[in-house]
């Protein structure tokens, strides 16, 4: 058989219906089905989202290291000096606040909302353990 006749034999098997579509391997660019496009806008709102996050969870667990241990310093003041016990649980309930701002700055939020009650919590939690005993 010469390779016309091949040829031939090869275009009318290939039209007389069954048409089996070609298979690229996988490591090959499809042109029906292309990748998506880019979007290196995605990608950086994304990245700035993740480092938000962790940044305010630092900075939130770091104030607030600070915070309790301004409740502990104020547990272990003598009973004698209520005013200072008190003191140190405002400073507390301060710092608490702070935590809370900051977490708000970081997130580009509004700095005066509700969630600055939050911060009072380690006054109140303070105030509990020093005067509840």
């Amino acid at each position: 058989m010469a390779i016309a006749d091949r040829e031939s034999v090869a275009s009318s098997s290939r039209q007389t219906g069954s048409e089996v579509p070609v298979r690229r391997p996988r490591h090959l660019m499809d042109p029906n089905a292309p990748r998506p496009a880019r979007d290196p806008g995605a990608e950086e709102r994304s990245l700035t989202r993740v480092q938000q996050w962790v940044m305010s969870t630092l900075a939130v667990t770091t104030i607030l290291h600070l915070s309790a241990g301004l409740v502990l310093a104020a547990i272990f003041v003598p009973e004698s000096r209520t005013s200072a016990r008190i003191g140190l649980n405002v400073i507390a309930g301060a710092f608490g606040v702070i935590a809370v701002v900051s977490a708000l700055a970081i997130h580009r939020r509004r700095m005066v909302s509700w969630w600055l009650a939050l911060g009072l919590v380690p006054t109140a939690v303070g105030l509990w353990l020093t005067f509840a005993r």
